[in-house]
């Protein structure tokens, strides 16, 4: 049995994650270590907790007894590192929080597992020479597109807020551990995620909310912002695969090539609910345009040819069939 330790799983892409790898990995024993803030729930991973082969450690990631501690007790073998603020709204607020936890958590996280795993620069103890350090980063850290062009992974760095200047710095702290001490690692930039358990203060499951419950769904500035879409799963098979078969030192973008911008969204969505839940006037009545937030990046989008070629990575959903799922998924919650 091998220890993975994942952190920040509590959170939405982690806890679709936990279930679909403890599944599929029958040897491996994930313990999840994550500070339950705002944004992490333990109740995301209810159908894992008693599952013998999860762990779960509530704890900060920048608290380096504490990880050293569970690197020498579950004699982990592997990290795939999820935890971070992640809502550029409150990376505006509190851009503090954002620096502590995104780049000072992830610099205990690689260097701990460095210390672990290696004897020294470049030269790894025996039993762990096919440990991994796997970042999560995202498309944020590229700043903003115009109307053409997309992401790859030359594209060079210009974060806009405080949280894709967090997650940037992050990502470099993980590539001059493999360039400086030779650690394994490999780092996956997203496109945006959608799907089940999401947080509820992000943009669908926003419109979704509201929707239901009559009250207005805000949109910011013109609505036109566009982001390439992910779904959850999907991006859960990326990270596997970009885990197990991925280039040590390697980044790769994983993207859905689904971009849509913000009144597509919330029309389809309104559209959906008008035949799903219908009521006496269409949900696209409650639509209302608020002042655009500081720092709004235009449009995102992300070129997934690299890891589609060299790892044979696909998307499974495109955005209309996800965003069908994902409403279904939040009736449930918000009905229930």
């Amino acid at each position: 049995m091998k220890s993975i330790l994942l952190t920040g799983t509590a959170g939405f892409i982690g806890s679709n994650f936990v279930p679909y790898f403890l599944e599929k990995y029958p040897d491996y024993h994930l313990v999840n270590l994550d500070l339950l803030t705002y944004a992490g729930d333990e109740a995301n991973l209810k159908e894992c907790a008693d599952n013998p082969r999860y762990t779960f450690i509530k704890g900060d990631i920048c608290d380096r007894t504490l990880v050293q501690e569970i690197f020498k007790k579950y004699d982990i073998q592997g990290v795939i590192h999820f935890a971070a603020e992640s809502h550029v709204d409150n990376s505006i607020k509190n851009p503090g929080v954002f620096i502590e936890t995104n780049i000072n958590g992830t610099y205990t996280l690689v260097d701990v597992a460095k210390n672990y795993w290696m004897a020294k620069p470049f030269v790894y103890h025996d039993k762990y020479k096919a440990c991994r350090f796997h970042h999560i980063s995202t498309d944020e850290v590229y700043g903003t597109l115009g109307e053409e062009g997309l992401f790859t992974e030359e594209t060079p760095y210009a974060p806009n807020s405080p949280y894709s200047a967090s997650k940037a710095s992050s990502d470099m702290i993980v590539r001059s551990y493999h360039h400086t001490f030779g650690l394994n690692t490999v780092i996956t930039n997203c496109s945006n995620n959608y799907g089940p358990k999401q947080h509820d203060e992000k943009l669908i499951p926003t419109i979704i909310r509201n929707a239901l419950q009559g009250n207005p769904i805000p949109i910011y500035g013109d609505g036109k912002n566009i982001r390439d879409w992910l779904y959850v799963l999907d991006h859960c098979t990326g990270i596997d695969i970009a885990y197990h078969d991925g280039k040590a030192g390697e980044t790769y973008n994983i993207g859905g090539r689904n971009e849509r911008d913000n009144l597509y969204i919330v029309d389809k969505i309104c559209e959906i609910l008008d035949e799903k839940v219908p009521k006496q006037a269409s949900y696209k009545e409650l639509i209302t345009f608020v002042k655009d937030r500081a720092g709004h990046d235009r449009r995102y989008a992300i070129d997934a040819t690299k890891i589609e070629e060299k790892l044979g990575w696909r998307a499974a959903e495109n955005f209309e069939s996800g965003i069908l799922k994902t409403i279904e998924w939040y009736l449930e919650k918000y009905e229930s």
